[in-house]
């Protein structure tokens, strides 16, 4: 696999053939009430692992992405890497059988796989900067409509800046995924025009999963793959900060396990 350019989408990227019409991007506060049902941070998970091919090398964030590993489909296998130096991290152990010295990025207890082992933290970037990730699932503060990733500031005190590795996944694992909420808790769009935090990294994001829809970024602008049962696409324009197309092939978003 090849990694996308920095200033150009994944050439694996679907393409948005026959798109509708653009819809501008909305005030928030003047999004009109629906009755669909926002997925869950369970089933979010369970759609993203249908998108991890058989065989991927795997980092998963900390927080909301690290439950992507307990929702891949069966028989396959996907081997998860940790920025503080495993390769073949496998599921939290068993209450009461927690190792203290075997933990992930974010510091909670993990297993290994047959096979799997340990390196320096060092050997750890290097796998991260090298392009030898597959993939990447991130959480984000804001994504942009031209894919830039910003996930590690927001300037509130309350909220020290956490960078970790995110700098490094974002722009060393061949495809980047989001893993985020919609909207923030004051009903804020997280996809905007322009990130108005801090970058992560520029030109990187491939696809972003919210709890209301699937979208992609391409060279046509945010294409929306699917998009949860009972919202339209103008009431989820009115939820978002930046122009939104529909994809000819526009589906029904579910977290059903291996739908």
């Amino acid at each position: 696999m090849t990694q996308p350019s920095a200033t150009q989408p994944s050439a694996t990227q679907p393409s948005a053939t026959q798109p509708a019409a653009t819809q501008p991007a909305a005030t928030p506060s003047a999004a009109t009430p629906v009755r669909a049902r926002p997925l869950d941070k369970t089933q979010l998970a369970a759609r993203i692992a249908r998108d991890i091919p058989d065989g991927a090398y795997v980092n998963l964030g900390i927080g909301l992405p690290t439950l992507v590993a307990d929702h891949l489909l069966p028989g396959r296998e996907v081997i998860f890497h940790s920025e503080n130096g495993l390769l073949g991290m496998g599921a939290a152990p068993p209450p009461g059988e927690e190792d203290p010295e075997l933990i992930n990025a974010g510091k909670a207890p993990v297993t290994m796989v047959t096979g799997g082992c340990y390196f320096h933290h060092t050997d750890s970037f290097m796998m991260m900067r090298g392009g030898h990730l597959d993939l990447t699932v991130l959480g984000a503060f804001q994504v942009s409509s031209t894919g830039d990733l910003a996930n590690w500031a927001t300037g509130d005190e309350a909220m020290p800046p956490a960078v970790g590795g995110a700098m490094d996944l974002a722009v060393g694992a061949k495809k980047v995924l989001v893993m985020t909420t919609h909207q923030t808790r004051d009903n804020q769009p997280k996809i905007v025009e322009r990130c108005s935090y801090p970058l992560t990294a520029e030109r990187v994001v491939d696809r972003v999963f919210t709890d209301l829809a699937v979208i992609d970024v391409t060279p046509d602008g945010l294409v929306v793959r699917e998009i949860v049962d009972g919202m339209t696409l103008e009431q989820l324009q009115e939820r978002t900060g930046a122009p939104l197309v529909a994809a000819a092939n526009l589906t029904v978003l579910t977290g059903n396990e291996g739908a």
